[in-house]
């Protein structure tokens, strides 16, 4: 039920959605039941929050909204979707496209797989408004560049031409989240629109959200894992568990009074104090001196360097064997370009050691054969996944690649093992990613990193997608295997909580440059500097 007294805008009755998927071992099909029976309603003007761990059914009830699910894939054996009245479910395509992204638009979770890659800023954020507001080129740039600015992109009239892979997940996001609000639409669907964003930028968003619903009574139907979020931007909350609607009830209302198990333990999950120190003669695993990464700035015909982008000036630290530095700052800080660095996937100035090994000496094939003992998992697990191999086949590639000696059985059951580990079941293997929730993809991306038992990982965001019951089980899981393997962590996080939870160091940067640095403990305590100090305060209030 919507809210009393209000018009209901969208209505989900009864829902319910199956996926074609292979069968075991990737032979004939079998029919996966992804949503079943669910009901939920969105009035004028409520934001209503969907709510659930990784694979419970709520992307792909949101995708079924705009009918954006593949008819070769997906089915919908039952069930109603109704905006102002009108059934969307099996509406023709013509009316659908009238619909999408004018009076129903939608924040997708990945941005950097929602942008085009071969189009500029400028081009993808115009596109709905030349197609639904009939405005001339002019007009739609002066609309980009002010839907920019709102959304706090830095430098907004002059990022206009660049492309998505040279902004940061952050301000992918934002590009994002500009596209949906452009032609301010009656209904925004938010696919766990402040993942990639640091504390500071999503307490931005939010209130930019709830601006917006104000100014021109938008409804939103926002889905998260992120309870905090939940908690101070929806009037109504939805819990889902298995494909089902298990609890509707006034935000304020559950978070008091939860009256289903699943309910009460989303709420009661929080990151578990976890961070352990090792011996002070501990091996060490990596070292950085100096490092810097810039980035050349070139204009004209002629494309002349005017200048450089400092996106990592001068970063020294040490990390040793069973030791965990966590490194945080807003979106576009620099964390993410100093991890690249440090695998030598990017150009850098410095000093960069592995264990006794200088990588700068470093090449060819002892570069990669050095790999194995140096892994990451990417801030964006659908973009770091490759969609034509199943998930067996992703998680056993550095196998076929350092262990070319294996045999298909064994590999097979080193990734069965390492799929558990990460809470992802065996029957799942010969799936596609696309077959799989965000959430789910991210435990993907680290099996991945795991199988080979590395010395090193890089940890660049590793928990964004999941939500916190997941989330505290592969926080659990890495310090097992931490404390198993004497591994060394370089944890890249903007979700203080959990660097908390797991650091034993900290690394605070800013435009490239680290404001403070040293333990962990001591930071969070009794931080130094005011841009550290608002960090934290963004994070535990």
């Amino acid at each position: 039920m919507s809210a009393p007294g209000v018009p209901t805008l969208l209505e989900i009755e009864s829902l319910s959605v199956n996926f074609r998927t292979a069968g075991e071992g990737g032979v004939g099909y079998r029919e996966i039941c992804a949503v079943r029976d669910a009901s939920l309603a969105v009035a004028e003007g409520e934001t209503v929050a969907l709510v659930g761990e990784s694979g419970s059914g709520k992307t792909v009830t949101a995708l079924s909204v705009l009918q954006l699910l593949s008819y070769l894939t997906a089915s919908h054996p039952s069930g109603s979707i109704r905006f102002r009245g009108e059934e969307l479910l099996g509406a023709p395509q013509e009316r659908l496209r009238a619909i999408r992204g004018d009076r129903i638009s939608m924040i997708f979770q990945e941005p950097m797989t929602s942008l085009n890659p071969l189009h500029t800023i400028e081009r993808q954020v115009s596109e709905t408004l030349l197609l639904h507001r009939g405005l001339n080129r002019t007009q739609a740039r002066d609309r980009v560049v002010e839907l920019l600015e709102r959304v706090q992109l830095a430098h907004a009239a002059q990022r206009l031409d660049a492309w998505p892979h040279q902004l940061s997940g952050g301000e992918r996001q934002r590009v994002m989240i500009a596209m949906a609000l452009a032609n301010e639409p009656d209904l925004l669907i938010a696919d766990e629109p402040t993942t990639a964003l640091d504390v500071t930028t999503q307490a931005q968003i939010l209130l930019l959200l709830a601006e917006l619903k104000q100014q021109s009574a938008m409804a939103v139907l926002l889905i998260t894992h992120d309870l905090a979020v939940v908690r101070s931007i929806a009037d109504r909350i939805c819990v889902m568990k298995d494909g089902a609607v298990v609890e509707t009830e006034m935000t304020e209302d559950l978070f008091t009074n939860p009256r289903h198990a699943y309910t009460r333990e989303l709420i009661e999950s929080e990151p578990p104090e976890l961070a352990t120190t090792s011996s002070g003669d501990a091996e060490p695993a990596l070292e950085a001196r100096d490092l810097k990464v810039h980035f050349p700035i070139q204009r004209g015909l002629l494309r002349r360097t005017t200048g450089y982008v400092r996106a990592v000036d001068g970063i020294s630290f040490d990390l040793r064997r069973g030791r965990t530095i966590g490194v945080v700052g807003e979106s576009g800080s620099g964390k993410s370009t100093l991890a690249l660095a440090l695998l030598r996937l990017i150009p850098s100035e410095g000093g960069i050691q592995l264990g006794r090994r200088d990588l700068r000496m470093v090449g060819g094939r002892e570069l990669r054969a050095t790999r194995r003992e140096m892994q990451i998992v990417f801030q964006d697990p659908f973009a770091s996944l490759s969609p034509r191999m199943t998930a067996a086949q992703i998680i056993e590639e550095g196998l076929r690649v350092h262990e070319p000696e294996s045999d298909h059985g064994g590999r097979r059951q080193l990734v069965a093992a390492v799929m558990s580990e990460v809470g992802l079941e065996k029957d799942m293997m010969d799936r596609y990613p696309h077959e799989f929730s965000g959430g789910q993809r991210q435990r993907i991306a680290i099996a991945r990193a795991l199988v080979l038992k590395p010395a090193l990982l890089i940890l660049d965001e590793p928990t964004s997608a999941l939500d916190r019951t997941v989330q505290r089980q592969v926080l659990e899981l890495l310090v097992r295997l931490q404390r198993e393997y004497d591994l060394a962590y370089l944890f890249i996080s903007h979700d203080l909580r959990v660097v908390r939870a797991m650091a034993d160091q900290l690394i605070v940067l800013r435009n490239g440059v680290v404001v403070e640095a040293g333990s962990a403990a001591e930071i969070f305590a009794h931080p130094r500097s005011d841009y550290t100090r608002a960090l934290i305060s963004a994070s535990f209030t």
